[in-house]
């Protein structure tokens, strides 16, 4: 049994995600964390929401709240809808928790003992209107590198390139819109990424499953020169600055920069949880504490890799500590709205509440798997949702499963039938599954994602072609035993589908594995596929669950595209 650690990107605290946040980060690692579990390895699911910074700022003051109230309200938010649509965190964590103050703290004095850290004068813009200096996402101005005309203070949007708010073109407040600033020397203490480059570049190239957008996006900073980042701002809230339990003296109106303290949340979410439930954290995260054996995997929109790559890996190395580092780091594109970008701040698109109250989460994660914005960007569009729904759920797997259990209720009375023997045609079954199965838990454990469902689907579509050869209704007429059979075989084949489609579709899993008498969630199934077709007994009462799933009608479309938006917007 291995260990398996699972980290996806922290979700802004500002508000319900879209998604485009679903797709690229927290239903993947979801889908590959209980597909691990599955197969019987040990898998701690870690996520948190990243609460610090500008974006919590903003929004409590939209809101009409203190910072602290509006964070603790939106991480209910998060957490609540998070389990609706079946998200598996073995924990949910804060980045504004005392776990992640002490130990963003504890980073940052090993970094400053070990050389890594030191102070600066800056030169930082300041809003002579708004009476304070503009971090970050404080300013919006032109993209110096590529002339995108809202790129934020910290990092554009448009071309990925991270940026100094200094460096940004017309640059103006994102708090009343003031382009009264003027730029001002303050002190901040910068990270001395230069000084590390050759290491993180050797830890780059040291990690050989990197996916590949991962690793272009890494190199492209390594190849262009890493800069010394500031890791301070002039904000009040956030983790204070400290230097060995101290105030730092002229730091006492500052806080770390939110980039500095979010990826350490992966650690404090993991102390979150072992202090709640009497786990030890350090078997995760420390390698003189055992975590030298454990595979650490970490999902994540390509917004957010040069941070993962770059600062996140400077931060552990230049600790000089022996902290677990990821193995794995699977990164998305995005899921575009038609064809533009979802966007939480501008509201646009479909967010994961509303979502909700159109259809279940299955239909979703489904639409968001099979869709997957993996090898480039893909976009969203209410018509491929529909098709998608309606050609892969109700069609195939619906179809199927509806099939054979109505016809065991009405032929069978509701009982899995004796009698018979397995023939050339349940061979030939077997061996297709066999290999369809092989293809799909390959595609799962390389967390290739749009081949895997469609592995999956592949794998459904079996149980339609065996039952329209079969015929177990025509059968039923001249030889019943033989029609037994059938009917046994295929209602095992419904039960495999439970068990391979929990990882993706886990709701409608537990409705069928129930339906079926099953335990929810079932083992993955084994490399003996005749004896996995064999698991629910003759003799065994089943029952026709609820139509699985309905299909999504053009007058449906219609009332999305005119509720959220579609092709005519």
């Amino acid at each position: 049994m291995a260990r398996i650690l699972i980290t996806s990107a922290l979700p802004y605290i500002n508000g319900i995600k879209h998604l485009g946040n679903l797709a690229g980060s927290m239903l993947p690692a979801d889908v590959y964390a209980r597909f691990q579990r599955a197969r019987g390895h040990e898998v701690l699911y870690i996520c948190a929401t990243d609460e610090h910074g500008t974006p919590a700022d903003l929004a409590a003051a939209e809101a009409g709240q203190d910072v602290l109230s509006y964070c603790e309200e939106q991480h209910r938010l998060q957490h609540d809808v998070g389990r609706r649509y079946g998200l598996s965190w073995d924990w949910f964590g804060r980045s504004s928790s005392p776990q992640n103050r002490r130990l963003t703290q504890h980073f940052a004095d090993l970094l400053e003992d070990n050389g890594f850290i030191e102070e600066r004068t800056d030169r930082m813009v300041y809003s002579i209107d708004d009476k304070r200096f503009l971090p970050d996402r404080y300013i919006e101005g032109i993209c110096p590198v590529c002339g995108f005309e809202r790129a934020r203070g910290d990092q554009c949007d448009n071309c990925g390139s991270l940026l100094d708010p200094v460096d940004l073109k017309a640059p103006y407040s994102k708090i009343s819109g003031s382009r009264n600033l003027e730029v001002r020397e303050t002190r901040h203490l910068y990270l001395l990424q230069t000084r590390l480059q050759d290491r993180i570049r050797a830890w780059v190239d040291a990690k050989p499953e990197f996916s590949s957008l991962a690793r272009s996006i890494a190199l492209k900073h390594l190849d262009e020169g890493l800069i010394d980042r500031g890791i301070t701002r002039d904000l009040a809230w956030g983790v204070p600055v400290l230097s060995h339990g101290q105030v730092r003296p002229g730091f006492e109106s500052k806080v770390f920069y939110v980039w500095f303290d979010a990826p350490i949340e992966y650690i404090g979410a993991t102390e979150e949880w072992a202090d709640a439930t009497g786990a030890d954290w350090r078997r995760w995260w420390r390698e003189d504490a055992g975590a030298a054996d454990v595979r650490y995997v970490e999902f994540m929109g390509k917004d957010n890799v040069a941070f993962h790559t770059v600062s996140f890996p400077a931060t552990l190395l230049g600790s000089a500590e022996p902290w677990k580092s990821v193995d794995v780091l699977k990164a998305f594109n995005w899921l575009n709205w038609y064809g533009g970008k979802f966007s939480t701040s501008e509201q646009r698109g479909v967010f994961m509440d509303t979502a909700l109250e159109l259809l279940p989460a299955d239909y979703w994660r489904w639409y968001l798997t099979a869709n997957a914005p993996e090898h480039s960007d893909s976009a969203f569009t209410w018509e491929q949702f529909q098709s998608s729904a309606n050609r892969d759920l109700a069609d195939v797997l619906g179809n199927f499963v509806n099939r054979i259990l109505k016809f065991c209720e009405t032929r069978f009375e509701g009982v899995v039938p004796e009698g018979g023997l397995p023939g050339p045609l349940e061979e030939k079954l077997a061996a297709e599954v066999a290999a369809r199965l092989a293809d799909l838990t390959a595609q799962m454990e390389t967390i290739e994602v749009r081949k895997a469902a469609q592995a999956l689907r592949a794998l459904w579509v079996l149980g339609n072609e065996y039952l329209q050869e079969a015929a177990p209704w025509s059968a039923i007429k001249t030889d019943p035993e033989r029609a037994a059979v059938v009917v046994r075989t295929a209602v095992n084949l419904a039960a495999l589908f439970a068990r391979t489609s929990a990882p993706v579709l886990p709701f409608t899993a537990e409705t069928l594995a129930a339906a079926l008498g099953e335990s929810y969630p079932g083992p993955w199934p084994g490399l003996d596929v005749a004896a996995e077709l064999a698991k629910v007994p003759a003799g065994r009462r089943i029952r026709t669950p609820p139509v699985l799933f309905r299909k999504v009608e053009d007058a449906d479309v219609e009332a999305w595209s005119a509720r959220f938006g579609g092709a005519a917007s």
